[in-house]
Protein backbone atom coordinates (compact mmCIF):
# COMPACT_ATOMS: atom_id res chain seq x y z
CA UNK A 1 0.00 0.00 0.00
CA UNK A 2 1.32 3.23 -1.05
CA UNK A 3 0.89 6.38 1.19
CA UNK A 4 -1.28 8.06 -1.25
CA UNK A 5 -3.45 5.08 -0.77
CA UNK A 6 -3.15 5.08 3.25
CA UNK A 7 -4.69 8.96 2.91
CA UNK A 8 -7.41 7.52 1.06
CA UNK A 9 -8.85 5.49 3.94
CA UNK A 10 -8.93 7.93 6.18
CA UNK A 11 -12.18 8.34 5.56
CA UNK A 12 -13.15 5.41 6.04
CA UNK A 13 -15.40 4.86 9.42
CA UNK A 14 -14.13 1.41 9.56
CA UNK A 15 -10.16 2.06 9.50
CA UNK A 16 -8.55 0.95 13.07
CA UNK A 17 -6.83 4.54 12.99
CA UNK A 18 -6.58 5.69 16.25
CA UNK A 19 -4.63 3.88 19.41
CA UNK A 20 -6.01 2.80 22.66
CA UNK A 21 -4.46 5.67 24.26
CA UNK A 22 -5.48 8.17 21.82
CA UNK A 23 -9.16 6.49 21.33
CA UNK A 24 -9.26 7.04 25.53
CA UNK A 25 -8.32 10.82 25.47
CA UNK A 26 -11.00 11.60 22.80
CA UNK A 27 -13.24 10.20 24.61
CA UNK A 28 -12.23 11.64 28.05
CA UNK A 29 -12.27 7.88 29.31
CA UNK A 30 -9.86 5.89 30.59
CA UNK A 31 -8.14 2.46 28.45
CA UNK A 32 -10.09 0.88 31.36
CA UNK A 33 -13.29 1.41 30.26
CA UNK A 34 -12.46 0.85 26.49
CA UNK A 35 -11.01 -2.74 27.97
CA UNK A 36 -13.84 -3.43 29.20
CA UNK A 37 -16.37 -2.34 26.56
CA UNK A 38 -14.55 -5.09 24.57
CA UNK A 39 -15.10 -8.03 27.52
CA UNK A 40 -18.45 -6.92 27.24
CA UNK A 41 -18.29 -7.41 23.00
CA UNK A 42 -19.42 -4.60 22.56
CA UNK A 43 -16.22 -3.57 20.61
CA UNK A 44 -13.69 -5.30 19.11
CA UNK A 45 -10.69 -3.46 17.94
CA UNK A 46 -8.25 -4.51 15.32
CA UNK A 47 -4.69 -5.44 16.43
CA UNK A 48 -1.52 -3.95 15.35
CA UNK A 49 1.36 -6.14 14.15
CA UNK A 50 2.52 -5.43 17.49
CA UNK A 51 -0.76 -6.74 19.37
CA UNK A 52 -1.50 -3.01 20.51
CA UNK A 53 -5.56 -2.51 19.82
CA UNK A 54 -6.99 0.20 17.38
CA UNK A 55 -10.20 1.61 17.19
CA UNK A 56 -11.94 3.07 14.14
CA UNK A 57 -14.44 5.98 14.15
CA UNK A 58 -17.11 3.93 14.04
CA UNK A 59 -15.58 2.20 17.21
CA UNK A 60 -15.43 5.37 19.02
CA UNK A 61 -19.14 6.77 18.20
CA UNK A 62 -20.04 3.39 19.44
CA UNK A 63 -17.88 3.66 22.89
CA UNK A 64 -19.17 7.43 23.38
CA UNK A 65 -22.66 6.56 23.41
CA UNK A 66 -22.10 4.00 25.96
CA UNK A 67 -20.19 6.19 27.87
CA UNK A 68 -23.10 8.58 27.95
CA UNK A 69 -25.20 6.09 29.39
CA UNK A 70 -22.54 4.94 32.30
CA UNK A 71 -22.38 8.34 33.24
CA UNK A 72 -26.13 8.71 33.51
CA UNK A 73 -25.67 6.13 35.75
CA UNK A 74 -26.42 2.55 33.98
CA UNK A 75 -24.29 -0.39 34.69
CA UNK A 76 -21.95 -1.28 32.21
CA UNK A 77 -23.29 -4.69 30.57
CA UNK A 78 -27.14 -2.49 30.04
CA UNK A 79 -24.98 0.25 28.86
CA UNK A 80 -23.37 -1.80 26.10
CA UNK A 81 -26.87 -4.38 25.48
CA UNK A 82 -28.76 -0.88 24.89
CA UNK A 83 -26.12 0.25 22.30
CA UNK A 84 -26.22 -3.10 20.36
CA UNK A 85 -30.00 -2.53 20.39
CA UNK A 86 -29.89 0.99 19.42
CA UNK A 87 -27.51 0.12 16.28
CA UNK A 88 -29.49 -3.17 15.56
CA UNK A 89 -32.89 -0.86 15.27
CA UNK A 90 -31.15 1.65 12.90
CA UNK A 91 -29.72 -0.77 11.03
CA UNK A 92 -33.50 -2.39 10.65
CA UNK A 93 -35.04 1.34 9.64
CA UNK A 94 -32.06 1.77 7.43
CA UNK A 95 -33.40 -1.49 5.23
CA UNK A 96 -36.92 -0.84 5.49
CA UNK A 97 -36.08 2.76 3.71
CA UNK A 98 -34.25 0.68 1.58
CA UNK A 99 -37.19 -1.93 0.98
CA UNK A 100 -40.09 1.32 0.79
CA UNK A 101 -37.81 3.46 -1.33
CA UNK A 102 -37.65 0.34 -3.82
CA UNK A 103 -41.12 -0.36 -3.59
CA UNK A 104 -42.32 2.85 -4.55
CA UNK A 105 -39.96 2.97 -7.77
CA UNK A 106 -41.13 -0.32 -9.03
CA UNK A 107 -43.61 0.16 -12.01
CA UNK A 108 -47.16 -2.07 -11.37
CA UNK A 109 -47.29 -4.85 -13.98
CA UNK A 110 -50.25 -4.63 -16.04
CA UNK A 111 -53.27 -7.08 -15.89
CA UNK A 112 -53.47 -9.21 -18.84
Amino acid sequence: MTADDSFGRLDDDDYPAYTMGRAADMLGTTQNFLRALGEARLITPLRSAGGHRRYSRYQLRIAARARELVDQGTPIEAACRIVILEDQLEEAQRINAEYALAAGSAKPVAAA
